[in-house]
Protein backbone atom coordinates (compact mmCIF):
# COMPACT_ATOMS: atom_id res chain seq x y z
CA UNK A 1 0.00 0.00 0.00
CA UNK A 2 2.71 2.25 0.67
CA UNK A 3 3.30 2.10 -3.29
CA UNK A 4 0.24 3.72 -3.92
CA UNK A 5 0.08 8.01 -4.34
CA UNK A 6 -2.60 9.55 -2.44
CA UNK A 7 -4.85 11.57 -4.97
CA UNK A 8 -3.74 14.55 -4.36
CA UNK A 9 -0.36 13.53 -5.36
CA UNK A 10 -1.12 11.86 -8.51
CA UNK A 11 -0.19 14.61 -10.88
CA UNK A 12 2.41 14.10 -13.63
CA UNK A 13 4.17 17.56 -15.36
CA UNK A 14 6.16 17.37 -18.39
CA UNK A 15 6.55 20.53 -19.31
CA UNK A 16 3.30 22.68 -20.33
CA UNK A 17 1.69 19.45 -20.23
CA UNK A 18 0.51 17.78 -16.80
CA UNK A 19 -2.12 14.91 -16.29
CA UNK A 20 -4.17 14.10 -13.52
CA UNK A 21 -7.09 11.28 -12.74
CA UNK A 22 -10.36 11.59 -14.66
CA UNK A 23 -11.74 11.64 -11.20
CA UNK A 24 -10.20 14.42 -10.13
CA UNK A 25 -10.86 16.60 -13.35
CA UNK A 26 -14.24 15.97 -12.67
CA UNK A 27 -14.26 17.07 -9.21
CA UNK A 28 -12.58 20.41 -10.47
CA UNK A 29 -15.24 20.89 -13.41
CA UNK A 30 -18.35 19.76 -10.97
CA UNK A 31 -17.07 22.46 -7.99
CA UNK A 32 -16.47 25.33 -10.51
CA UNK A 33 -12.93 25.64 -10.13
CA UNK A 34 -12.46 25.70 -13.74
CA UNK A 35 -15.20 26.92 -16.18
CA UNK A 36 -15.29 26.47 -20.15
CA UNK A 37 -13.85 29.52 -22.11
CA UNK A 38 -14.14 28.84 -25.87
CA UNK A 39 -11.74 25.59 -26.35
CA UNK A 40 -9.93 25.42 -23.12
CA UNK A 41 -11.16 25.99 -19.58
CA UNK A 42 -9.64 28.44 -17.22
CA UNK A 43 -9.45 28.78 -13.36
CA UNK A 44 -12.40 30.46 -11.60
CA UNK A 45 -10.21 32.34 -8.69
CA UNK A 46 -13.61 32.63 -6.65
CA UNK A 47 -13.77 28.93 -6.49
CA UNK A 48 -11.50 26.55 -4.52
CA UNK A 49 -9.18 24.27 -5.57
CA UNK A 50 -9.48 20.74 -4.32
CA UNK A 51 -5.85 20.05 -2.98
CA UNK A 52 -2.70 18.82 -4.33
CA UNK A 53 0.96 18.42 -3.22
CA UNK A 54 2.74 21.01 -5.59
CA UNK A 55 1.45 24.42 -5.46
CA UNK A 56 1.09 26.53 -8.52
CA UNK A 57 0.03 23.94 -11.22
CA UNK A 58 -2.97 26.30 -12.27
CA UNK A 59 -2.19 29.53 -12.35
CA UNK A 60 -4.92 31.87 -12.66
CA UNK A 61 -3.82 33.43 -16.49
CA UNK A 62 -3.35 30.36 -18.30
CA UNK A 63 -6.03 28.83 -20.01
CA UNK A 64 -5.92 24.56 -20.27
CA UNK A 65 -6.87 22.32 -23.14
CA UNK A 66 -8.00 18.91 -21.85
CA UNK A 67 -8.15 15.53 -23.52
CA UNK A 68 -9.38 12.09 -21.93
CA UNK A 69 -6.52 9.81 -22.17
CA UNK A 70 -6.80 6.08 -20.19
CA UNK A 71 -8.59 7.32 -16.80
CA UNK A 72 -6.41 10.37 -16.80
CA UNK A 73 -6.97 14.01 -18.37
CA UNK A 74 -4.32 15.51 -19.66
CA UNK A 75 -3.83 19.38 -19.75
CA UNK A 76 -1.73 21.37 -22.20
CA UNK A 77 -1.08 25.22 -21.06
CA UNK A 78 -2.05 27.93 -23.18
CA UNK A 79 -1.64 31.51 -22.61
CA UNK A 80 -5.28 33.11 -22.38
CA UNK A 81 -5.27 35.42 -25.68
Amino acid sequence: MADRQSPFADVHVDGDTLSIPDLKWREMLFTGAFRPDGDAFVRDPSRPLPPFEKDGLFPEDVRFHAAKWGGRVVLRRSPKS
